[in-house]
């Protein structure tokens, strides 16, 4: 079901999106060589704690035998996807790690994503990480109320696609607010004038996942990482956004 925000709802989503935007913003600039996932995990859920919120993802379960989700934050590096529960590696030079972070604030919920390089990294992951924020960018310039799901996800593969990368079908974005996933489902691919139709204060999040090669992808075996069949790198951008009569406003930004 498909739901519509109050403006109060919404003037408290803008809040939690901003504290959330500041908590990555801090997680990023933590993810060193020889720093763990599970250190940055334990950051993530002091900082969103500090902030006055609670951890979206921690504890969350799906449909099916999957374990509850382990941390705060996914943690997705190189060939990962999304969903990697936080653990003891350490991340190396040349790394891409992805950041797929969701608060409950106010009990509404907010999530967003962002990949970026660990110290100096080669000049197609420079491309795949700049392809992928500039799909998002993209996507969220052409929302306004009217749009329908199919328009969006049409814009996404084509720009994707014109650069050589491949479109995760697997995994999509969607409404957020009241639960961490709900109606509609937003891909990153379809044909315009398909699929749910978008309306004012709708609130969505928008999350552009990419690989380097072949799109297609599978589980391992820890029940939750996504990642490229083919070991191609991946790149994931995402913002939580309400829909306004003038387009989308971006409420995942300090």
């Amino acid at each position: 079901m498909i739901t519509i925000k109050t403006a109060e709802e919404i003037e408290k989503l803008r809040e939690g999106g901003r504290k959330l935007a500041g908590a990555l913003d801090t997680l990023k600039k933590e993810a060193k060589p020889g720093v763990t996932t599970d250190s940055l995990d334990k950051l993530a859920e002091k900082l969103i704690l500090e902030a006055g919120g609670k951890p979206a993802f921690k504890g969350y379960k799906t449909s099916g035998d999957r374990i509850p989700f382990s941390g705060t934050v996914c943690i997705s590096v190189n060939d990962e996807v999304v969903h990697a529960p936080p653990s003891k590696r350490k991340l190396k030079e040349g790394d891409i790690v992805g950041f797929d972070i969701g608060m409950k604030y106010k009990n509404l919920f907010t999530d967003m994503a962002e990949t970026i390089g660990v110290g100096e990294i080669g000049e197609k992951d420079k491309k795949l990480i700049k392809v992928t924020r500039e799909a998002l960018d993209l996507a969220i310039s052409v929302v306004h109320p009217g749009i329908k799901t199919g328009d969006i996800g049409e814009v996404v593969q084509n720009f994707i696609e014109a650069h050589g990368f491949g479109v995760v079908r697997e995994l999509v974005g969607h409404g957020v607010g009241y639960e961490v996933h709900e109606d509609p489902q937003i891909p990153n691919w379809g044909r315009s004038g398909e699929g749910a139709t978008l309306k004012e204060n709708m609130v969505i999040a928008i999350e552009p996942m990419v690989t380097g090669g072949d799109y297609k992808l599978y589980i391992d075996q820890d029940g939750w990482t996504w990642k490229t069949k083919d070991g191609s790198r991946a790149a994931h951008f995402e913002h939580t956004m309400v829909i306004t009569k003038k387009g989308a406003e971006i409420l995942t930004k300090k």
